[in-house]
């Protein structure tokens, strides 16, 4: 079984680099293809999305009333909202979209193809990875771009509420230091590590399931090993974009 490791890892790597050339091209982006990212779009990011806007709403509002009270305790008032937006937007808000979406979309394309490789499908003349699941991929990439300029834009609004309530008295000073934190350089590094999050959530669960066996027993592991996958890179990309801002 060890033995078959570099194969198979090796099965997934090219598919992810077959995929990600695919979507990278304008001729896939044909009628079909738009209509079915559109629907898996609106599967894996609209279905939530009022639930998603309640628990960032929430999740920011007791982040900035801990770190706002722990500020002022330490005669740090002043940093509260930097603290707020390094920890919330640029930390949580990115790792949570992902594996929220990893969860509800991700799994279930990896146990798709398993089932298709054991039925034979994927050795056919048709090519339902292009047909149907590279669409499904792309949609699911774009969930995770959307949820998590939505999920930072509300965590900055609640923010601001948190810190100053309806006055508009505390604009200046807000502008000011968000325009510090988000420098085009914190920018950059934020972009990459959002779309490299996109990436490996539509990426990795079909390439782990491609690389996979071949057998019926290895259904049911699908998901799960597709989950690992993804885990583990999140937490790399986290751990590297951590390094680079902080080091």
């Amino acid at each position: 079984m060890l033995a078959t490791l570099p194969r198979r890892a090796a099965r997934g790597l090219v598919f992810g680099a077959e995929a990600l050339a695919a979507a990278l091209s304008p001729s896939t982006y044909t009628a079909p293809v738009r209509a079915l990212a559109a629907r898996q779009l609106c599967e894996a990011a609209w279905d939530v999305l009022p639930g998603f806007v309640a628990a960032c709403a929430v999740l920011g509002a007791l982040v900035i009333r801990v770190i706002d009270a722990t500020a002022r305790d330490a005669g740090l008032a002043g940093y509260s909202l930097d603290l707020y937006a390094r920890l919330v937007v640029l930390e949580l808000v990115p790792l949570f979209v992902a594996l929220l979406v990893s969860v509800r979309s991700g799994a279930a394309m990896g146990t798709e193809v398993a089932l298709l490789r054991v039925n034979g499908v994927l050795d056919g003349g048709n090519d339902p990875l292009r047909a149907e699941l590279l669409p499904r991929g792309i949609g699911v990439a774009a969930a995770v771009l959307s949820l998590t300029a939505i999920g930072g834009l509300v965590a900055l609004v609640v923010a601001y509420g948190g810190l100053y309530g309806f006055s508009p008295w505390g604009h200046d000073a807000y502008a000011r230091v968000i325009g510090q934190v988000f420098a085009p350089a914190v920018m950059a590094g934020f972009a990459l590590k959002v779309a490299f999050f996109a990436v490996a959530v539509a990426v990795v669960p079909v390439a782990a399931s491609v690389g996979g066996p071949r057998s019926l027993d290895s259904v049911p592991d699908a998901a799960p090993r597709g989950l690992v996958g993804i885990f583990v890179l999140l937490a790399l990309a986290e751990a590297f974009s951590i390094a680079l801002l902080y080091a």
